[in-house]
């Protein structure tokens, strides 16, 4: 079975680096969501360490605003920004993008040429949804296919406790963890534009 862990709103020198050593200590990858308005010298070090050491970086928008109230036009200027940023930071652009908010019309799916990425969450922006909560929701709905929806923003402290329980049940229950790009590749799954995955068997 395979599952996608991602991780939005970052990169940052808090949370990023805590959830990049819980990776490394369980063998496991993870795609990684942008801000470009968060890449800082130092967050750029974080992330780059993060395509290292095999993660995907992908593109989460500049500014992190409700894109389907945007023109065509200020879409596009976003989505080529925050991946530029992206080149500089990994030397490879990004193939995946998660709208702010998952909010999506008709003008987004035209003006962006990537594969739109929902996912399975957990409710892990709100801060009062205790890390045991966020636990419970993953592994009681978790599939294979899935795309794991988390969060490394500053302070997301019950996320990184999440993940340190989350990622070992899952591979005891049989899971492999692959990122965004793998995990169509191996399930044999060809993006189809204009639709927006959760799961890539969906």
């Amino acid at each position: 079975m395979l599952a996608a862990l991602t991780f939005d709103d970052g990169p940052n020198t808090e949370i990023t680096p805590k959830v990049l050593e819980i990776l490394k200590e369980n063998g496991v990858v993870a795609s990684f969501f942008l801000i470009a308005d968060r890449i800082t010298p130092e967050s750029a070090r974080v992330a780059r360490r993060a395509f290292d050491m095999g993660c995907e970086i992908n593109n989460h928008s500049v500014t992190h605003s409700k894109m389907n109230e945007m023109t065509e036009e200020t879409i596009r200027r976003e989505i080529a920004e925050c991946s530029e940023k992206i080149v500089d930071i990994t030397g490879t652009a990004p193939k995946f993008f998660r709208p702010p908010y998952i909010a999506v019309n008709d003008t987004l799916f035209h003006a962006v040429d990537l594969t739109f990425i929902c996912g399975m969450g957990c409710r892990d922006w709100v801060p009062d949804v205790p890390a045991r909560e966020r636990i419970d929701t993953i592994l009681g709905a978790v599939r294979d296919g899935d795309i794991l929806l988390l969060h490394d923003m500053p302070g997301n402290w019950a996320t990184v406790e999440t993940i340190q329980t989350v990622i070992p049940e899952m591979k005891r229950r049989g899971f492999r963890f692959v990122t965004c790009g793998q995990l169509f590749r191996e399930a044999g799954v060809a993006p189809v534009q204009g639709k927006m995955y959760s799961n890539v068997y969906d």
